[in-house]
């Protein structure tokens, strides 16, 4: 049975089997432990024993390639050496490989794995004051794409591309938001309205050098970790191309129409043009990568409802994404 069939709890208990058996792979302390922490598009273990924490991720068996691994830790190995952006190392295994691939009975794929050392900190609430953290997310955005247009990228490299076609064409990374929960004929018609302006804007938007390279593309809140005035960005799992303002969009993943967003968008472009220019034509062009970015997470939860985050928001996702698109249709159509 392929483990994509199998109810939630079923397929926990193979991965728990394989990260705790996987151990070994990295020489962890004897007697360490692996303990599922979050599981969303992949599953993430904290590893402990005595004087020892660490981070095992177990990706999707249809999930990126090894090669593709390699890269995303690459870049996030060359971000950190540059001392532009903090984020934890990935521990190389006993063999001297980042990337590990093991299996257990009951899973229909072996699973490419990666441990990070830990990284100390606190990942920020939706309902906190985040004006301030969004300013500095902001920066951080910002020297990621300077660092992007510098680094020599992978050729070929075998990232995900976040443009229109990734998430409307017909093999779009995420599926079709059509088929997510609760999309209704009047949702499906006003969301098929936004659509087709996100794409018409996009196409004149363009992807000259100076809007479109290697971007995170999923800075959201459950991947910044904060400490005191520091604050680390963690899971470099979706980054590719994409547009660099796409990274504001992804920061504020499942909060669009929370009330401080825009206050939080004023803060990140005030954190971004600290460290490099926006200009005001992209500046104008920020809510529509908000609806790209809502829509991508609308099939997003369509083609992962097995997970638990997904099935939290199922039930009103849909409505609230039409009624932001009703919005942007009233101030862009």
């Amino acid at each position: 049975m392929a483990i994509e069939s199998m109810p939630l709890q079923e397929q926990l208990k193979h991965l728990d089997r394989l990260a705790n058996t996987a151990l070994p792979l990295w020489g962890v302390p004897e007697g360490a432990t692996a303990r599922l922490i979050n599981i969303s598009e992949n599953a993430t273990y904290l590893v402990e024993a005595p004087d020892f924490r660490s981070i095992l991720r177990i990706h999707r068996p249809t999930g990126q390639s090894r090669r593709g691994i390699e890269q995303e830790l690459a870049w996030s190995r060359a971000l950190a050496d540059s001392g532009m952006v903090l984020t934890p190392p990935s521990i190389a295994g006993m063999n001297g490989e980042l990337v590990q691939e093991g299996h257990v009975e009951g899973l229909s794929d072996s699973r490419f794995m990666v441990m990070f050392e830990f990284a100390p900190g606190q990942q920020p609430d939706e309902n906190e004051d985040l004006v301030v953290p969004f300013e500095r997310l902001g920066a951080i955005a910002a020297r990621t794409h300077i660092h992007s247009q510098r680094w020599k990228k992978p050729d070929p490299l075998e990232r995900p591309i976040w443009d229109t076609d990734a998430v409307f064409g017909p093999r779009a990374i995420w599926g079709d938001w059509r088929d997510a929960p609760n999309v209704t004929p009047d949702v499906r018609e006003v969301l098929e309205g936004a659509e087709a302006l996100v794409c018409c804007r996009l196409a004149a938007f363009g992807k000259g050098q100076d809007r479109y390279g290697l971007i995170h593309a999923d800075m959201r809140l459950a991947n910044l970790l904060i400490e005191g005035e520091t604050t680390k960005l963690i899971d470099f799992d979706d980054c590719g191309l994409g547009w660099f303002l796409y990274d504001f969009a992804a920061g504020i993943s499942f909060m669009e129409d929370h009330a401080q967003v825009p206050a939080l968008r004023s803060a990140w472009i005030k954190g971004y043009r600290s460290i490099r220019p926006i200009s005001y034509a992209d500046e104008m062009e920020i809510d529509t990568f908000v609806m790209l970015r809502r829509l991508a997470l609308l099939a997003w939860i369509g083609s992962r409802i097995e997970s638990p985050e997904p099935q939290a928001m199922a039930s009103h996702f849909a409505a609230g994404t039409a009624k932001l698109a009703r919005d942007y249709l009233a101030r862009f159509a």
